[in-house]
């Protein structure tokens, strides 16, 4: 089971890189604007439309790997969805990665492999009760919206683009937690009692605020900027939600060494790309 979890976590990383980096494509060549009209315009670029198709794989993926393993298990492992969009986008520019972007790759492989490997994540649970639901959905959705209000036009590209990927981040990882408990009741009770939780229309809402965060995040500056708040937030937001809500457990006492290593080679690699490839985020040119 843990198997097959890592397998459609590593597919679901790479449909989402290759999301993404369609998406930037799009976003880059439309006016700016933020909510439903940017989307209908973003819908006439066949760009974003490949690129909805990657995060819908994507979502797919998830879902079979949350089925499958804990969510503090699965959602880490989208960290890889940097190298995988970097590595899809270079073709797209018709560049080389330097020796130095690969070393990067390699440290944020070897970095999330010790991560991992060291905290052993556990649990088997998908439900939770609201006594547990309704702190996490205050605390989300509330930081989520303090995202919005302070990363409004005029600010900085580069401050607005890290705001709205964390706050897209925020909403990734609570969408995970969401989806892993309407999948456990899809698994368990059948279709109807799927259709029948609150959690299934809640994943299906949040999941469409991060799309539209994603967007926003995407054309308010570069990759370089939104790409690391998404991936490190989403994967350390996510562990703390597979903790809280679903009794998931990590190993702690001398284990918490091999494990801040490793999360210091992640963002070590995770930095050290978006400084080696800053054309990254000019998909489109």
């Amino acid at each position: 089971m843990m198997g097959l979890a890592v397998l459609f976590a590593l597919l679901g990383a790479a449909s989402n890189a290759m999301g993404t980096a369609f998406q930037r494509k799009a976003a880059s060549r439309v006016a700016e604007g933020g909510g439903l009209r940017l989307i209908l315009r973003l819908a006439r670029q066949p760009a974003w439309l490949i690129g909805i198709a990657g995060v819908i794989g994507a979502a797919v993926f998830q879902a079979l790997a949350l089925v499958n393993g804990p969510l503090s298990l699965v959602q880490p492992l989208f960290i890889l969805e940097l190298p995988f969009a970097l590595m899809i986008a270079i073709p797209l520019l018709h560049r080389r990665l330097p020796r130095a972007g690969w070393w990067a790759v390699a440290g944020v492989v070897a970095g999330l492999g010790l991560v991992l490997g060291s905290a052993a994540p556990s649990g088997a649970r998908s439900d939770a009760s609201m006594a547990r639901w309704i702190p996490v959905l205050i605390l989300c959705l509330g930081a989520v919206a303090v995202a919005v209000v302070v990363a409004r036009p005029g600010r900085p590209p580069l401050f607005r683009a890290a705001v709205l990927g964390s706050a897209s981040a925020i909403s990734n990882a609570l969408t995970a937690a969401l989806l892993k408990s309407a999948m456990g009741t899809l698994t368990d009770d059948g279709f109807f009692a799927f259709l029948g939780v609150w959690q299934t229309y809640g994943f299906a809402v949040t999941g469409v605020g991060a799309v539209l965060l994603l967007e926003n995040a995407l054309q308010a500056g570069p990759l370089a900027a939104s790409q690391p708040a998404l991936t490190i937030g989403d994967a350390t937001i996510s562990l703390l939600l597979g903790v809280i809500l679903f009794d998931e457990t990590i190993r702690t006492g001398w284990w918490l060494l091999p494990e801040l290593l490793g999360a210091g080679l992640v963002l070590w690699g995770v930095l050290r790309l978006t400084r080696v490839v800053p054309h990254i985020a000019d998909i489109a040119h």
